[in-house]
């Protein structure tokens, strides 16, 4: 169990009950350490019930999460970068924070619809024309 309360901005903070941490043997370089010990961190945080976010970021953050969402919620984040368990748990909480910062941008703004200006409309027919020409002039001669 995670006890440290989590910091995501000065609005948002995720207690530490929400968080749950699992420790699991991970792969890659690091020798007899790597078959031994578990160094790999599975972060569990329930994002559908944390009363700690809005419905906004809470939606948001389940299309930024894609597989690692499962169907009932809960966001699943692993990770295995580094040798020591104290990096690995840190790099864990760091990208769940970025990922409920992305989660909490605003939306951009509506695109406003513009016109072209008269002179672009008349330079662009004036060049089909022109185009238009040239491509008559690739025809067969007439046969007169």
């Amino acid at each position: 169990m995670a006890s440290d309360p989590l910091v995501i901005n000065s609005r948002i903070t995720l207690a530490g009950w929400e968080l749950t941490e699992q420790f699991v043997l991970a792969g890659g370089p690091g020798g007899q350490n790597v078959n031994k010990v578990s160094t790999a961190v599975q972060l569990f945080f329930n994002l559908m019930g944390s009363p700690s976010l809005p419905d906004r970021i809470k939606e948001n953050a389940a299309k930024l999460a894609g597989r690692r969402l499962s169907k009932d919620g809960v966001l699943i984040i692993e990770a295995n970068r580094f040798r020591s368990q104290e990096r690995n748990r840190e790099d864990a909480r760091e990208r769940l924070k970025e990922l409920l910062l992305e989660a909490a941008k605003p939306p951009p703004p509506p695109r406003k619809k513009t016109k072209p200006t008269k002179g672009s409309v008349e330079r662009r027919l004036k060049e089909k024309s022109s185009r238009s020409e040239v491509k008559k002039m690739r025809g067969r001669p007439a046969g007169d």
